[in-house]
């Protein structure tokens, strides 16, 4: 039975217009016909007589989707394993409020990789080792270039020592 926050609104099957027209045409006697829920009558029914003809329409809640911790999907996949009657799992599905196709997503996901927490929506294009590689390869990228820059310099000292006639083995230098 969904939980009363879902429910949105409840109301009776219709009556047929004519009641011994629609069972006429079927071969039932008029006497046989049920009787409507808003009819006086319909007060004597028991709780059976009325849930097979009220029709409950559920609408989702409205939010974010559904978050699952590593800790959840381990008890519910425990629990859908102790099940052993019939009808069991389908029960704790609805409980759950989950699709068989979680369990079948999480029994597979335990197997791989072990049941890790995701967040939800797309997975981002690179990971934070990936993040980490790209940001030293970068930092590499501008030290060889800082470097370049030093030996020209130094060439550029050497040639105008030479010009200049500066010795610069002799200041201690190579």
């Amino acid at each position: 039975m969904p939980k009363a926050s879902h429910l949105r609104s409840i109301r009776s099957n219709p009556a047929p217009a004519a009641p011994d027209v629609g069972a006429r045409a079927r071969g039932a006697n008029v006497e046989a016909a049920p009787t409507p829920l808003d009819s006086p009558d319909s007060a004597a029914l028991g709780a059976a007589g009325r849930a097979g003809s009220v029709e409950v329409e559920t609408a989702p809640k409205p939010g974010r989707r559904r978050f699952f911790s590593a800790s959840e999907k381990r008890r519910i996949l425990e629990a859908a394993a102790a099940c052993r009657e019939r009808g069991a799992i389908e029960a704790l599905l609805r409980r759950e409020g989950i699709y068989s196709s979680h369990l079948a997503a999480w029994r597979k996901q335990l197997s791989l990789r072990g049941l890790v927490a995701q967040k939800p929506g797309r997975k981002p294009k690179l990971d934070a080792k990936d993040k980490r590689i790209a940001q030293l390869e970068k930092h590499a990228a501008r030290l060889e270039a800082k470097l370049e820059l030093a030996g020209k310099l130094i060439d550029l000292q050497k040639k105008v020592s030479a010009i200049l006639g500066i010795d610069l083995a002799r200041d201690g230098e190579s």
